[in-house]
């Protein structure tokens, strides 16, 4: 499942192996590794990318299906912003 789930948050947020391999300070090979269940990432590295994605780490290894979006360090205006950009997404 984390291959997986690495692989589709990735693309989902436009990145190619290469840019996301530099944003984690790996080779693009490392990724592809990753991607295709050649090697896993570290416990260190497993939480960088669930930083990055902003997501947590049991959505990455497929513990959990809801890809929680995390707003540290956002102001309550922001999150009220986000909070309404969900809203209006879902269509109510």
């Amino acid at each position: 499942m984390l291959s997986k789930r690495i692989r589709e948050l990735r693309l989902s947020h436009g990145l190619n192996q290469i840019a996301f391999a530099n944003d984690m300070s790996v080779t693009k090979q490392t990724v592809s590794n990753w991607e295709n269940n050649n090697i896993q990432p570290s416990v260190d590295m497993l939480v960088k990318i669930a930083d990055y994605f902003s997501v947590s780490t049991d959505y990455l290894l497929g513990r959990d299906d809801s890809p929680l979006l995390r707003a540290d360090g956002l102001t309550k205006g922001q999150i009220a912003h986000i909070e309404q950009l969900i809203h209006d997404l879902r269509g109510h």
